[in-house]
């Protein structure tokens, strides 16, 4: 039998970069998605407020589905 993945997207922030930003996400999501499998980076940006950066970083991640 084959397996089947669901791909979801999420989106994380940080001060520091879009690397951090990347990790964030995905650490937070892994506490509620069992099985990540690939997150894939689909869009960067920046957001610019009084001054300060905020890397933002859009990913799509993949998770096995399993049938229960």
């Amino acid at each position: 039998m084959g397996s089947v993945y669901k791909v979801i997207e999420i989106i994380g922030s940080s001060e520091k970069s879009w690397e951090d930003a990347a990790r964030t996400a995905v650490e937070l999501a892994s506490k509620t998605v069992r099985d990540l499998r690939v997150a894939e980076v689909k869009e960067l940006d920046l957001k610019i407020e009084d001054g300060k950066m905020l890397f933002r970083v859009k990913l799509n991640v993949s998770f096995k589905y399993q049938d229960e």
